[in-house]
Parts: C-alpha cells; sequence; structure tokens
C-alpha cells in the first residue's frame, strides 16, 4: 500500500459521483433486507410481529453495515473503488471495525443536521468532514494506476 499521507482528497463532485453509485448499491441492499423482513412477518402469521421501528432499525442497520463492511475489508465501496477513493485512518493505516462504525453514526449526524456536517468540507482547512474528524478517517484521492 502506497503513503497515503500525501494523498489530497477528493473533489467533492468525484465524492458525490461516487456516493450516488453507492446509493444504488444501498437501495437494493435495503430492498432485500425488507423484501426479508416481510418474509419473515409473513412466514411466521404475525401482522404486528416487526413494528415499522424495527423495521427502520433493520434498514439503519443494513446501510450501516454495508458501508462497515467494504471500508473495514479495503477501505472502499465499489463507488469509491470506481473513482479512485479510498478512506484511510488518519494514522495512514487501514480503518478499523470501531473507526467505520463511528464513521456511519457521525455521517448520519451530519445528514441528521441537514447536512451540515457535509457542508463542512467547504469551511474545513484539510477538506473534511464532521463525520471524517469524529471517526478518525479521511478520504483520499487515489492516483491512477502507473502514476
Amino acid at each position: 500500500m502506497e503513503d497515503t499521507q500525501s494523498l489530497p482528497p477528493p473533489s467533492p463532485a468525484r465524492h458525490l459521483v461516487a456516493m450516488v453509485y453507492d446509493l444504488f448499491l444501498v437501495v437494493a441492499v435495503v430492498a432485500v433486507v425488507n423484501a426479508l423482513a416481510l418474509g419473515v412477518q409473513a412466514q411466521f402469521g404475525g401482522e404486528h410481529l416487526l413494528s415499522p421501528v424495527a423495521v427502520q432499525v433493520l434498514t439503519v442497520l443494513s446501510v450501516w453495515g454495508f458501508f462497515c463492511l467494504f471500508w473495514h475489508r479495503n477501505g472502499q465501496t465499489l463507488g469509491m473503488q470506481a473513482w479512485r477513493i479510498q478512506l484511510v485512518a488518519d494514522d495512514g493505516g487501514a480503518p478499523g471495525w470501531t473507526a467505520s462504525l463511528k464513521r456511519c453514526a457521525a455521517a448520519t449526524l451530519s445528514l441528521a443536521c441537514l447536512g451540515v456536517g457535509y457542508l463542512w468540507r467547504f469551511f474545513d482547512a484539510r477538506k473534511r468532514y464532521w463525520h471524517d474528524h469524529l471517526s478518525g478517517t479521511h478520504l483520499v484521492q487515489l492516483p491512477r494506476r502507473g502514476e
């Protein structure tokens, strides 16, 4: 693995496009989780076996699981791989499970605050989001192969 400390952050446009790529995958994951939840509910015959809150919790956990698995494995979701973006720990290493979970929770907070945590990038000297600061991770733009 190359030295990630000297790599620049991705542009906002590049990161946004990578997030759109991942959105398609996340929607599929959420659809599968909800279909499984409905299947379990139908199998056991209870109309109220899974409350709407339980389904919402399953949805959030499935989204967090998607990102945590990819970030822990190699610091990249499929959208990030396509756009050469990588998540790294502030020490330059790979993000662990704890950092990945913190990032998911903090990104949820960033969104819940009307997206202010995402807009923070435009005011931060190092171009980092709230969830970068709160999780001890940050995004880098990987060079093209051979560069």
